[in-house]
């Protein structure tokens, strides 16, 4: 018996990450449909594509009935904590994620939750690295929201998807050194395109592993939905 279809929320795809993960599903046979919420339009159309812009992601209260039915998450919101300070960095980290985390829990409990972390979070909390002990903590919290599943997938260098918006300008200059980092660290090296087909195989194979690294990526990404 095949899968049923996926119903994808996706957030962060004015980002890298998140651009990627929505090129990959919008390409994926077994998506149905695809959800984005985001503060300005992306600009691109898709029969699969639908778009909520909504400005406060700290309350989204008003756009909740719009996110019923959906059987799958790819949160992949977020910003870089280089200048910003711990109290800024866990607003826009934590709180905003668990705002958002737990009203899908609400209201999608057969909902599979998929959150880009990175490579050196720490589970602890304990650490003396301020960003990896927010995503540590947010990681920690997500997994005790009553979702069907939670996922947290830790990438470290991500090879981007050629041709899209919003590829980070310094990729063009560090992207030769994928293939000798692949062959040498592979867990800490997937593409974009490997995050994305992982993300959305999850959602039909269950993983014995709640943190994804970067060797479970490229596994995830080799099976198929």
């Amino acid at each position: 018996m095949s899968n049923p279809a996926i119903r994808a929320i996706i957030t962060g795809t004015t980002g890298m990450v998140g651009e990627g993960v929505l090129h990959e599903c919008l390409r994926h046979p077994q998506v149905e449909a695809v959800l984005i919420i985001n503060r300005k339009p992306l600009g691109i159309t898709h029969p699969k594509l639908k778009e909520i812009i909504h400005p406060d992601f700290y309350d989204i209260s008003a756009i909740a009935p719009q996110l019923a039915g959906y059987n799958a998450c790819f949160f992949c919101l977020g910003v870089s904590s280089v200048g910003m300070k711990e109290a800024d960095y866990f607003k826009v980290t934590y709180t905003l994620t668990m705002h958002v985390a737990s009203t899908l829990s609400r209201l999608n409990p057969d909902m599979t939750f998929c959150y880009i972390s990175g490579a050196g979070t720490d589970s602890s909390e304990k650490g003396r690295s301020m960003w990896a002990r927010v995503k540590g903590k947010t990681e920690n919290d997500l997994m005790k929201l009553p979702f069907r599943d939670v996922y947290a997938f830790r990438p470290g260098f991500i090879k981007p998807i050629k041709g899209l918006s919003n590829t980070h300008k310094f990729y063009n200059y560090i992207t030769w050194l994928f293939p000798a980092g692949r062959a040498l660290y592979p867990n800490g090296f997937c593409t974009l395109e490997e995050l994305g087909q992982a993300m959305i195989s999850v959602v039909f194979n269950p993983y014995d592993k709640k943190v994804v690294d970067g060797k479970g990526i490229i596994e995830l990404a080799r099976i198929d939905a």
